[in-house]
């Protein structure tokens, strides 16, 4: 406020920009120029029991509305307390258009009211809100890879705040995304080492420190095709990384193994140079006649029946290379199925045997056990195992830890959190049949997601899709899915990927699990408003364009009430201002809150929505007045 003339006068603009840029009592504005810990009176910090990660305009909202990479835009940020009413109509429910129907079912309707598979173009943040309602506590899987605000990537919103922005933007969409997560449900987010340690202190603020399960280490490129390194001063990066939080940690299910996997001969010959032990170094070539010597009872009172082994062949590996005039890796090759290592297992069914053994003296060399277990993978059929020596030494079967692929065997080893994905970057660009410039991940990445943490007709949940392979992989993996994007390559990409899909496709993991194609989606678009101005206003290339633009302003589009765009345009510091800059105050000229339709209002005539449209719209957000 100023005084002329013993007149209050209010200056409003400066009041809007103060609102946006200047520092508020009790606001995260006061961290415009620092990240880090503090306590929960917003004291910075090195240590303390309880710290969060404060940042500025923390307290805020970025909506986020790029619609094409090559767009970088300075975002307006709502403060929570400030902008309340604008922030509950931003994230009421926006009308759909556009929709289509793909694959085997004709019946849109009918499809839309059975928990569709969707894929919805529209600003992520504002379609998850739209969305809330009707999924939340229903989501299995969340698995987003979003941009890492690098410089380079997708991320291009108010440089001056770069690290802020990017941290809020995340917790904007990570405080939605675990509203939709069922009490089992867990979340993947994958990110480089650029924000991953502001990321995890943001997630575990979010999703609770207790709920954190893993950071995975993913290896995505080799050494000689990394980048960095060199004259840089540091080393060439090669690996991502996969934040993993439940919802629950207490109510998640254990995640199912996983294991990375060798060529198995590769595998020996890298034992064997690195001073490794092979311990597969017999077959049992035949396994003779049995004779049933002894019975005993498992825990659970079931019966074991032992049998001692006669006439039975067992060679050695060197053995077998003489007998049989073959090289090693034909031999592991050609008897996989036979070969075998010994261990000595913690086992109580094999006390069992060994004490029954003992208690009738008897002292066979190679014996065989049948049993029924009651758990595992063998759970409810019979069971065979053998053992031998004096100290019963369990076999254990090559071919249990190996997986034949296109005549080729891998061995299998057990993953922990360093998982290998090179060599599924290779052959990359052919996957969907889809060329995609931001660094698609491979479909065995999410294949490996996907099979530990859900089951078949579980809901998978990826908004920012991308090329769509979350949304492939799902369809493959018989999962349910939802998928969102706001890129304009969704239309020509995403949407196109998943077609081929349905239409069978043979790229990525298809070959391995036998995919033969079919299924349904449903394709959706947010309906524009002012958004469909700020598009406009960012594609223009010339001063001569933006009278028409201006006259389009002031008759169709929903102008911010606080602005009078009449006085902005007659401005003479606004005509100085290079192109760019016009076209920034133009589009912070339009109400953010009205970029597109709210549902509730799809009757007004003045929008004039066909009754197909509205039936549609209703079905999907199961309005009981259809």
């Amino acid at each position: 406020f100023i005084f002329n003339k013993k007149v209050l006068i209010f200056k409003i603009n400066e009041f809007l920009t103060f609102l946006d840029l200047k520092n508020l009592s009790g606001s995260f504005t006061s961290y415009a120029n620092k990240i880090g810990l503090a306590n929960k009176t917003k004291s910075l910090l090195k240590t303390n029991n309880e710290v969060v990660l404060n940042f500025a305009f923390k307290d805020g909202i970025i909506k986020g509305g790029q619609s094409k990479d090559e767009q970088k835009t300075q975002e307006i940020f709502f403060n929570e307390i400030l902008a309340h009413d604008e922030i509950d109509v931003l994230f009421d429910k926006k009308a759909l258009q556009n929709f289509e129907l793909i694959g085997e079912i004709k019946n849109l309707q009918e499809y839309l009211k059975n928990n569709p598979n969707l894929l919805i173009k529209g600003n992520n943040l504002l379609v998850l809100h739209s969305l809330k309602k009707l999924y939340a506590n229903k989501i299995k899987l969340i698995y987003i890879d979003p941009p890492y605000n690098t410089g380079n990537d997708s991320f291009g919103y108010n440089d001056k705040f770069k690290h802020s922005t990017w941290l809020t933007f995340m917790k904007n969409r990570l405080e939605i995304a675990k509203e939709f997560l069922r009490d089992d449900g867990v979340i993947f987010v994958q990110c480089d080492d650029n924000e991953q340690a502001y990321l995890k202190v943001l997630m575990d603020e979010i999703f609770g420190r207790d709920n954190f399960v893993n950071s995975i280490a993913v290896k995505l490129k080799n050494i000689a095709g990394a980048s960095g390194g060199g004259e840089d001063k540091r080393f060439k990066k090669n690996i991502e990384y996969i934040l993993i939080y439940g919802k629950s940690y207490e109510k998640l299910e254990q995640f199912k193994s996983v294991y990375d996997s060798r060529e198995l001969y590769s595998h020996i010959s890298f034992c064997k140079e690195n001073n490794i032990s092979w311990k597969y170094t017999s077959a049992l070539l035949n396994g003779g006649e049995k004779k049933l010597i002894a019975t005993t009872l498992d825990g659970d009172g079931n019966e074991i029946k032992i049998f001692e082994r006669i006439n039975y062949d067992i060679k050695s590996i060197g053995q077998m290379i003489k007998d049989f005039k073959m090289n090693e890796k034909e031999i592991f090759y050609h008897y996989v199925n036979k070969i075998f290592r010994t261990t000595m297992p913690q086992s109580s069914i094999r006390v069992r045997v060994l004490e029954k053994l003992k208690e009738l003296n008897l002292s066979p060399y190679l014996i065989s056990i049948e049993y029924t277990p009651k758990s595992g993978r063998n759970k409810g059929v019979v069971y065979e195992q053998f053992y031998n020596g004096e100290k019963l030494n369990l076999f254990a079967w090559l071919k249990d830890v190996v997986e034949i692929k296109d005549k080729q065997i891998f061995k299998k080893e057990l993953a922990g959190t360093l998982w290998d994905f090179a060599f599924a970057m290779t052959n990359l660009t052919k996957e969907g049949d889809t060329q995609f410039s931001n660094a698609k991940k491979p479909e065995a990445l999410l294949q490996r997601i996907i099979e530990i943490s859900t089951n078949e007709n579980d809901i998978v949940m990826d908004f920012f899709a991308g090329s769509g392979t979350t949304l492939a992989v799902a369809h493959k993996m018989k999962r349910k899915w939802i998928g969102i994007e706001q890129m304009d390559y969704i239309e020509t990409i995403t949407k196109e990927r998943l077609k081929k899909v349905i239409e069978g496709e043979q790229g990525g993991i298809s070959k391995a699990i036998n995919w033969q194609g079919g299924g349904n989606f449903v394709y959706a678009e947010l309906m524009p408003l002012n958004a469909i101005y700020k598009e406009k206003i960012q594609n223009l290339n010339d001063e001569k364009e933006l009278d028409n633009i201006y006259q389009e302003l002031k008759t169709k589009a929903f102008l911010d009430y606080r602005v009078d765009i009449n006085e902005i345009l007659k401005d003479k510091e606004f005509e100085n201002l290079d192109l760019e800059s016009k076209k920034e105050i133009l589009k912070l000229v339009l109400d953010s809150n009205m970029d597109y339709l709210l549902y509730g209002d799809i009757k007004d005539e003045d929008y004039a929505l066909s009754k197909e449209i509205i039936k549609l719209n209703k079905i999907f957000y199961g309005d009981e007045n259809v």
